[in-house]
């Protein structure tokens, strides 16, 4: 079931747009996800942290997201991996994999939102519970937007369940971030569990480091397949760009692509709200595209999540100075298009 499973590549975490109401404006959320398939997306994850996990509390919305979402796919001139961000305890994660799945998406990103309990043994047992209907993705969320620690044994035990085709680690922190590859690295199914960056601090670092271990006299290099991160959900084309050139040039790094890593860092500071600890890091992805015309809105569905003092003159800032980064040009060009379409 794994290798049906391409994780390679640019995959955005997809926001939701809504109106200035608090209601999903689909006209502009069909127009984002135009810009996506025109920057040239590897794939798409809906249904994750920068959708809203609220969204979650409304099924049927849910349903409805996922089903544009396929829709507008449907049209892209090359396959396209759609991701299903899952939410809650067995029942609910059950029946949320069941319906992404008769929709056409190919993995479920296990979202701890709305569990019980965060423990191993609980994560582990919804894997398994979510394998029984899709290939699953392990997630690894730092904790300050809703994230907790997992030890590298937890890790080593999810690697090992056949339905697990990736891990996305997003954990902000260098020393966790490998825990998970070595946790793959020691596994006897280390080349069948793609590893995802989700670590939006440092994008270009992860995409070109090798991971290498020595397992019993073998040594095993493992290499991040791709990014699965809500800094993509902006900025789309340069990602699908810098993303390609990453995995590309092998052992041979440009300083150029270096420094447009910390271009890039330098962004999702600005986006993610790194200043008030990630607290705007949410609505700020929508605030750049209100910024930029695509959304109308940067409300959100919490209440608590909104825009920090100060935050939008700084996405102000690094949208003049990295105007590429963000796709400026791109998106003056064709805006138009994507909304009246």
């Amino acid at each position: 079931m794994n290798d049906q499973v391409n994780l390679a590549g640019a995959i955005p975490a997809t926001p939701l747009l809504l109106d200035d109401s608090g209601r999903i404006d689909w006209a502009r959320q069909r127009a984002l996800l135009r810009y996506y398939l025109d920057a040239g997306v590897d794939g798409l994850a809906v249904g994750v942290h920068t959708t809203q996990f609220e969204l979650h509390d409304d099924p049927v919305a849910l349903r409805e997201l996922w089903t544009l979402v396929r829709d507008e796919v449907s049209t892209a001139d090359r396959p396209v991996t759609l991701v299903a961000g899952i939410c809650g305890d067995v029942p609910q994660a059950h029946a949320e994999a069941t319906v992404a799945t008769e929709l056409g998406f190919a993995a479920a990103l296990l979202c701890s939102s709305g569990m019980a309990q965060v423990t191993p043994e609980a994560l582990l047992q919804r894997a398994r519970a979510v394998g029984e209907v899709m290939p699953t993705i392990g997630f690894y969320l730092q904790e300050s937007v809703g994230g907790v620690h997992l030890p590298d044994t937890f890790w080593s035990e999810l690697v090992d369940v056949d339905t697990v085709a990736g891990i996305k680690a997003a954990p902000f922190d260098r020393y966790r971030t490998r825990d998970v590859a070595r946790s793959i690295l020691r596994s006897d199914r280390w080349d069948q569990v793609a590893l995802l960056t989700g670590n939006d601090d440092s994008i270009i670092a992860d995409l070109v480091t090798p991971h290498r271990l020595d397992v019993g006299g073998e040594v095993r290099e493992l290499r991040v397949q791709g990014g699965l991160l809500g800094q993509f959900a902006v900025g789309t084309r340069a990602a699908v760009s810098l993303t390609h050139q990453s995995l590309e040039c092998g052992d041979q790094v440009p300083a150029e692509l270096l420094a447009l890593g910390q271009d890039l860092t330098e962004v999702n500071a600005a986006v993610f709200d790194v200043a008030n600890n990630f607290a705007g890091c949410v609505a700020g992805v929508n605030e750049v595209l209100r910024q930029q015309g695509i959304a109308a809105s940067a409300t959100c569905l919490s209440e608590s999540e909104r825009v920090s003092a100060g935050q939008s003159e700084l996405i102000r800032r690094v949208r003049s100075e990295h105007p590429w980064l963000l796709d400026e040009e791109f998106i003056a060009e064709n805006r138009d298009r994507w909304l009246n379409a």
